[in-house]
């Protein structure tokens, strides 16, 4: 008898996009520009990183495992009880949370097919059955989301902003949804990239609701550039944070990235200027690329998708950026083999992008 049970045998782990490191160890002299990962391409806010080294030679106490600073900051913030607030290493980290702490043994979720492919992973490792729905247009199929649940439904993920595809589904969609799930399935609302969507007068704010059977998550990875410190957050019911808190690691986040981001909710100028380059690349790259007629998905988000007539086209588009220093995201392990992602970077990558764009095509 194999000691791995065959789910987790089968499983395609998570594969990241390459490192500015690795393209550097064969050709140390050539430029590398990192347009692959939805990074905030202006960095952290100094602020953040001024506080961290402050408490650099306290890093061999244990963080406090409650997090109390920073989850009583983002209560505040988010007009909500301390209660209502959880930590964790990123977005993800309070996923594999979620899935260790209410599936039962016969348990199924529900989910898109083509989304966020670090949910796909810790769902796939939890064993259970999961109901894949192809989006429609590129989009979370709400609709046909709903005709999945069954008495063994347990837990929905939707991702809005979505990520690959940078779409969102309106106030109108989600209303209609909400109300005809059972209060009994737990809604997994991941906002990674809620920042870049806020200002969108039809865009769901999941705070402006208040569903006892809605988690919402969010991160300082996008927005507030703190990817490299893994910390993310989230919001629901007292009854569902305190279950969760039961199962949590009990030292994460680290200390370093507590105090990053509690700096980083004090810095709006940085948050500001992040959305604002952000608006002003995006209409650029978008500009420059329809007049090489090539076809993107609308975006909300801190990314842009380019849709190929196939996926050698899409293979060939990745390679020749890539000899030419330019890292994108082939999106083939998300279930798009067709499509690239070009996250926005600042001016200068951008306009080195395009150049390289007019040499290529």
């Amino acid at each position: 008898m194999s000691l791995v049970p065959k789910y987790i045998k089968d499983l395609s782990p998570y594969v990241p996009g390459k490192r500015i490191e690795d393209i550097k160890a064969s050709d140390s002299s050539k430029k590398i520009i990192k347009l692959s990962s939805n990074e905030n391409p202006i960095g952290p806010s100094p602020l953040a990183i001024q506080e961290v080294i402050k408490f650099l030679n306290g890093t061999n106490r244990y963080p406090d495992s409650s997090g109390y600073k920073l989850r009583y900051k983002l209560a505040k913030i988010n007009n909500v009880k301390i209660d209502n607030v959880i930590l964790g290493c990123g977005s993800e980290g309070i996923m594999s949370t979620i899935i260790r702490t209410f599936l039962h043994e016969n348990d199924e979720l529900i989910s898109s097919e083509d989304s966020f492919i670090g949910f796909r992973v810790l769902a796939n490792a939890s064993g259970k059955k999961i109901h894949w729905v192809k989006m429609n247009q590129y989009k979370y199929d709400l609709n046909a989301i709903l005709d999945k649940i069954n008495k063994k439904t347990k837990i929905i993920y939707l991702a809005n902003p979505d990520n690959p595809t940078g779409t969102y589904f309106s106030k109108n969609d989600f209303d209609d949804f909400i109300v005809k799930v059972p209060d009994r399935v737990l809604v997994i609302l991941d906002e990674a990239y809620y920042e870049y969507a806020q200002h969108l007068k039809d865009y769901p704010d999941s705070m402006l609701y208040r569903f006892d059977n809605v988690i919402t998550l969010r991160t300082f990875s996008k927005c507030y550039g703190l990817a490299g410190f893994r910390i993310g957050y989230g919001f629901a019911h007292k009854s569902l944070i305190s279950n969760l808190l039961k199962v949590k690691l009990p030292f994460e986040p680290s200390i370093p990235a507590q105090i990053a981001a509690l700096a980083a909710l004090e810095d709006s100028k940085h948050l500001k200027e992040t959305i604002s380059l952000n608006l002003i690349e995006k209409k650029y790259l978008i500009t420059e690329l329809n007049k090489f007629k090539l076809e993107i998905i609308p975006s909300v988000t801190n990314f842009i998708t380019i849709l190929f007539d196939n996926e050698n086209a899409a293979k060939q588009f990745l390679s020749d950026m890539l000899k030419n220093g330019i890292i994108l995201r082939g999106l083939k392990s998300f279930g798009l083999p067709n499509c690239v992602r070009v996250t926005i970077g600042t001016k200068d990558e951008n306009e080195c992008f395009v150049k390289i764009l007019n040499k290529i095509i």
